[in-house]
C-alpha cells in the first residue's frame, strides 16, 4: 500500500511540472521542410546581450526550429555565422556583448551589472555564401522591400547576394519549401526604444503594403509557413525593470528639505515622502521654466537611462551641484501618450497580421498572447523550467533586456512548433528546454 502511494504521489509530481517533452515520432504532415528558410529581425538572426555573435546564433530561434524540423525531412540550416563570441565589428564604435560581471557604482557599492565582454569582435566582411537565416537586426517591415538595402543595413550585407536588389529577392534564389517570419517588431520597438524622439512609428499603409509584399513574395516561390504577430515590446524589460517611482528618499527630513525647495525655490506643487518616489521627468507641456512634471503609474524608464546620474548626481529630482530641477530626458522616457501610441499602433499592426494568416492559410503564432502569459505572475512553466520577464532572474530575456536568450530561444521556438503541428498536421517534437541556459551568472 505505501509503495502503491509513492506511485501516485510521484505521477502527480510529475504532472504538476508541466512537463512538455514529446516522445512521439516525427511527422512532417501536410508540410514540406526540405529546404527552410526564416525571414525577419534580430530575433530572427540571433542577436542577444546587445549584439550578434556565434553562440547566439548557434540558439537563434529558427536554428533550434530547424534542428526539429530535420527530425521530419527538413534539410542544412545555413547562417551568416560570426566567427567570435563577443561580436561584430559592423561599423566603428559598435560595442561588444554584454556579459554578467561584477561592477562598481558611482557610490562605490560593488554588484551583479551587464558588462561589456572582453575580446576580439569579428572584423565586417560578407561571408561569401547563400544563407537561410535572413534575419537582419534593426529591419522594420518596409526595410524587406527597398532596393539598395544592403547599402544601409551591414548585418544585411554580410550575407546579401546582391548591393542593389531588395531583401524579398532573396526568397526566389533560395527555392525555399518552407518559412518562419517574424517581422514588424521593429516598426514600433525602434520608436520606443529612443523614448518616442527620434524614431517614428511605422504609418499603417506603409506597414500593411510592406507585409502584403513580403509575405505575398514567399508564397510566390510556392513554401508554405507560418508568422509571428508582434508583442506588446512595452512589457518587455529593458522598459519594466525601472520602476517609475524609483526615486527612494531614504528618511522623511531629506524629503522635508526637498518639499521645501520645491515649494518656495522653485514654485512646483510636487511633495515627496521618505521611501518610493515617482521621477522627474522633462515635458515641454508642463510650466515653464522647468518644465518638468512627475511620472505617473504606467509610464516607463528605459533602462539606457544613466544609472549613476539618478544614484549620484540628482537626475530624477534636484542636480547635486546647481541645485536646480534635474528631470530625466525624454529620450530615456515612454510617457502616456507614447505608450497609448505604441499599444495602439501593436493592436493594429496585429490586426493586419492576423487577417493575413488566416487569409493566406498560414499558420500563426501568437506572440502577443504568449508574452503577456510570460509577464503575468505566474510566468510560464515548460519542461518543469519556470520562466518570466524578470530581468536576469526571469530566463527568458537577455542582458539587453530586449532579446532572448538561448533558454528563450527554445520557448520562442516551442510556440513556433505548436502552429506548424496545428497548421500542417504534424508532429515536429519540442526543443527539450532543460537543455538551454538562461542568464550565465559569474
Amino acid at each position: 500500500m505505501k509503495k502503491l502511494l509513492f506511485i501516485i504521489l510521484s505521477l502527480a509530481l510529475f504532472t504538476s511540472c508541466e512537463r512538455k517533452i514529446n516522445e512521439y515520432a516525427a511527422d512532417k504532415g501536410s508540410a514540406n521542410f526540405t529546404t527552410y528558410i526564416s525571414v525577419g529581425n534580430s530575433l530572427v538572426a540571433g542577436y542577444a546581450d546587445g549584439a550578434l555573435y556565434h553562440d547566439g546564433q548557434l540558439y537563434s530561434c529558427p536554428n533550434l526550429i530547424s534542428g526539429q524540423l530535420q527530425l521530419a525531412g527538413g534539410g542544412a540550416f545555413v547562417q551568416p555565422m560570426v566567427n567570435s563570441n563577443i561580436g561584430v565589428a559592423v561599423y566603428p564604435g559598435v560595442r561588444p556583448k554584454f556579459v554578467l560581471g561584477y561592477k562598481a557604482d558611482c557610490q562605490g557599492i560593488v554588484g551583479l551589472s551587464p558588462v561589456l565582454a572582453q575580446g576580439d569582435m569579428d572584423p565586417f566582411a560578407p561571408v561569401g555564401y547563400a544563407v537561410n537565416n535572413l534575419g537582419i537586426p534593426g529591419a522594420k517591415s518596409f526595410h524587406l522591400i527597398v532596393p539598395g538595402y544592403a547599402t544601409m543595413n551591414p548585418y544585411y550585407t554580410r550575407f546579401a547576394s546582391s548591393m542593389t536588389g531588395a531583401v524579398v529577392g532573396e526568397f526566389a534564389n533560395l527555392h525555399p519549401t518552407f518559412f518562419t517570419m517574424q517581422l514588424g517588431d521593429n516598426d514600433v520597438l525602434a520608436y520606443a526604444l529612443a523614448g518616442g524622439s527620434y524614431d517614428s512609428i511605422t504609418p499603417i499603409p506603409i506597414f500593411y503594403y510592406a507585409m502584403k509584399t513580403v509575405l505575398g513574395t514567399l508564397l510566390a516561390t510556392g513554401a508554405s509557413g507560418v508568422m509571428a504577430n508582434i508583442p506588446d515590446v512595452t512589457s518587455i524589460p529593458f522598459f519594466t525593470t525601472i520602476p517609475y517611482n524609483g526615486l527612494v528618499i531614504p528618511r522623511q527630513s531629506l524629503a522635508d528639505s526637498v518639499n521645501m525647495a520645491m515649494e518656495h525655490f522653485y514654485h512646483l506643487p510636487f511633495h515627496y515622502i521618505a521611501g518610493p518616489n515617482p521621477f522627474l521627468i522633462r515635458d515641454m507641456s508642463a510650466s515653464p521654466p522647468f518644465y518638468v512634471r512627475q511620472m505617473q503609474p504606467g509610464e516607463l524608464v528605459l533602462m539606457t537611462v544613466p544609472q549613476d546620474s539618478l544614484k549620484c548626481k540628482g537626475m530624477g529630482i534636484i542636480d547635486v551641484n546647481t541645485h536646480l530641477p534635474y528631470p530625466i530626458p525624454g529620450e530615456y522616457v515612454l510617457t502616456t501618450a507614447e505608450v497609448t501610441q505604441i499599444k495602439g499602433a501593436t493592436s493594429i499592426f496585429n490586426a493586419i497580421i492576423d487577417t493575413m494568416a488566416a487569409n493566406r492559410h498560414i499558420g500563426l503564432v501568437n506572440m502577443n498572447s504568449r508574452l503577456k502569459e510570460l509577464n503575468s505572475q505566474s510566468g510560464i512553466v515548460w519542461d518543469g523550467v519556470h520562466m518570466n520577464t524578470t530581468f536576469v532572474t526571469g530566463g527568458a530575456f537577455s542582458l539587453d533586456g530586449i532579446h532572448l536568450t538561448p533558454r528563450g530561444n527554445a520557448l520562442s521556438a516551442n510556440f513556433f512548433i505548436d502552429a506548424i503541428n496545428q497548421r500542417f498536421g504534424s508532429k515536429i517534437p519540442y526543443v527539450d528546454i532543460t537543455k538551454y541556459k538562461g542568464v550565465v551568472f559569474p
